[in-house]
């Protein structure tokens, strides 16, 4: 669910990976710091990753591209470091901003102002590869394994912390993101109770069942045809049940609880733009839902409802931004 034209090309074919093993490596970061590192040093190979292209510079924005047996190609990730990093030798909380479908790891770099939009914060910045896969790793791929989910939780996430002078505790982490994106921080965040303390969700759906799954048809007809080559995310005709209600975040209220929650959506879509329309039309009705539940359950969160469509808002991130870093652990 996005409007950001697709502009990567995918570079190799890797074997497919089962993600059992790399989850639960990943938890065993969630409570434990990691060995200081230097306070400025060349990122290594590990956990599943090897680095087949970077550029790390002086500045604050770092790029690297993987192997990874998770994905049949070689995908980009960028790091945009906070200002300061490489002199200062503290450790630092950090965001996970997941982008929309039909985009890549570019998206807030090249379209949303992100260097920008987090000057002066004392917070990392990871911004990964997901294709249109949903964050998921689908119930079938046409074109090599495509386990997005194995990629980001299993091998990137320790990977980050091994690397980087990060927190790697529950309060040292925050996923968020727009449309799909927004989708994969609300499921990651279910999925994965005890990584992240903030979790935002930008125009992005937090129903799947509504509306005759409305939001499941979507992700399997966009991952098919732009991500799994006539495979999908959850199965068709005949979904896996199983995955959807793990997946779905109103399904999920529990996993919600003592943790910060924004959401925002637009009231009015443009009524001449398709995609515009049922796009934030479904995501503000499942939002709504959500919040709904949250409320039953007594779980705090923040909302706004705000004038426009299925956009990316950068005055409302920044209100963002500051909510989250007076939730994660401060920099130090």
């Amino acid at each position: 669910m996005d409007n950001v034209p697709a502009t990567r090309r995918p570079v190799s074919r890797r074997r497919l990976l089962t993600g059992a093993a790399g989850v639960a490596a990943a938890g065993a970061f969630a409570g434990a710091l990691a060995a200081p590192l230097p306070a400025s040093a060349a990122a290594r190979d590990g956990h599943g990753l090897r680095i087949v292209d970077r550029n790390e510079n002086g500045g604050r924005l770092q790029y690297y591209r993987f192997a990874t047996d998770a994905i049949g190609w070689d995908p980009g990730v960028n790091v945009l470091l906070p200002d300061g990093y490489h002199t200062s030798g503290k450790r630092y909380p950090v965001l996970y901003l997941l982008h929309g479908g039909a985009s890549d790891f570019r998206e807030f770099h090249m379209h949303h102002n992100i260097i920008n939009l987090t000057a002066g914060r004392q917070l990392i910045v990871v911004m990964p590869d997901a294709a249109t896969g949903w964050y998921s790793n689908p119930v079938s791929s046409n074109v090599g394994p495509r386990n997005w989910e194995t990629f980001h939780m299993a091998q990137l996430l320790p990977w980050i912390e091994s690397n980087f002078r990060t927190f790697p505790e529950y309060n040292g982490r925050a996923v968020a993101g727009f449309s799909m994106g927004g989708f994969g921080a609300l499921k990651y965040t279910a999925k994965y109770y005890g990584h992240f303390c903030s979790v935002s969700s930008h125009s992005g759906p937090a129903s799947l069942r509504r509306d005759f799954g409305l939001v499941v048809h979507w992700a399997n007809a966009t991952s098919a045809a732009l991500d799994l080559g006539g495979g999908t995310v959850y199965g068709v005709p005949l979904w896996d049940e199983a995955r959807v209600s793990a997946d779905n975040p109103i399904q999920r209220i529990e996993s919600y609880r003592n943790k910060r929650i924004f959401l925002v959506a637009g009231t009015s879509p443009n009524p001449v733009n398709w995609f515009d329309t049922v796009n934030e039309t479904q995501v503000l009705a499942g939002q709504r839902e959500f919040r709904a539940a949250l409320g039953r359950a007594g779980i705090p969160h923040e909302w706004r409802e705000v004038d426009g469509g299925h956009v990316f808002r950068q005055t409302i991130f920044t209100q963002d931004l500051n909510g989250m870093m007076a939730r994660l652990r401060r920099a130090g």
